[in-house]
């Protein structure tokens, strides 16, 4: 399941975390990767702990609290803290699995990471190369959206990004326990949330269709959610 979703931070909140984070101290990507990632990991990243990553991860937290599409697609129960890193010319991400399991710095606190996050922060227009690809049974899919667009996908498929060779990709990541562990099952959920949605727009809400599809999605999850 791979799902984007637009204008998750409006323009302006845009522009708000690009100022802040042109004075951002830049530190080598690798200090939160694990020991196969590491090797693989080419980019730079702003400490998890800086006052910057702080004040732009609640801008984004509080950006996915007004996301319906995030809610449905990754049925969060806990979400770790957004991160923010960068690509420059010649820096890129090999092909890599992340961690199954992320420590939340000073929290004491742990999440499995169902969903992987990539929200960017630069415009196409102003760089070459930097793609996210994420490979799965069905081939690769090639991700590179507007400022602003997030992508969410499972977070145990193998994904990379693509070398940069002009200009510097911003984004920021993050990771998402799920509700509902299973990859099928939130994408089950998914579609049949997103067929409710259209059918509503053609029928009342008290329409039997409805009524029942509506009780079929809220039933099923109940039996699939872990809390």
């Amino acid at each position: 399941m791979l799902i984007r979703i637009p204008n998750v931070l409006t323009p302006e909140e845009v522009a708000h975390c690009r100022r802040v984070l042109e004075g951002a101290g830049w530190i080598d990507g690798r200090v939160t990767a694990g020991e196969q990632s590491a090797k693989a990991k080419f980019n730079l990243q702003v400490p998890e702990n800086s006052p910057q990553g702080r004040e732009l991860g609640e801008i984004v937290m509080r950006a996915l609290g007004r996301s319906a599409l995030f809610a449905t697609a990754a049925l969060p129960l806990k979400v770790f803290p957004p991160l923010f890193n960068r690509y420059d010319v010649g820096m890129t991400f090999h092909a890599h699995v992340d961690n199954a399991i992320r420590h939340v710095p000073g929290a004491g606190v742990r999440i499995r990471t169902d969903v992987s996050s990539t929200l960017f922060l630069t415009d196409p227009e102003d760089y070459d190369g930097g793609e996210l690809v994420v490979h799965d049974t069905y081939g690769q899919h090639t991700v590179k959206l507007p400022a602003g667009d997030m992508v969410v996908y499972p977070a145990t498929s193998l994904h990379s990004v693509t070398p940069v060779t002009r200009g510097s990709r911003w984004s920021s990541f993050f990771w998402t326990q799920s509700m509902v562990k299973e990859d099928a099952k939130r994408q089950f959920l998914y579609d049949l949330d997103m067929g409710i949605i259209e059918i509503r727009k053609d029928l009342p809400d008290d329409h039997p269709g409805v009524l029942a599809l509506t009780s079929s999605y809220h039933n099923l999850l109940r039996q699939w959610v872990e809390m």
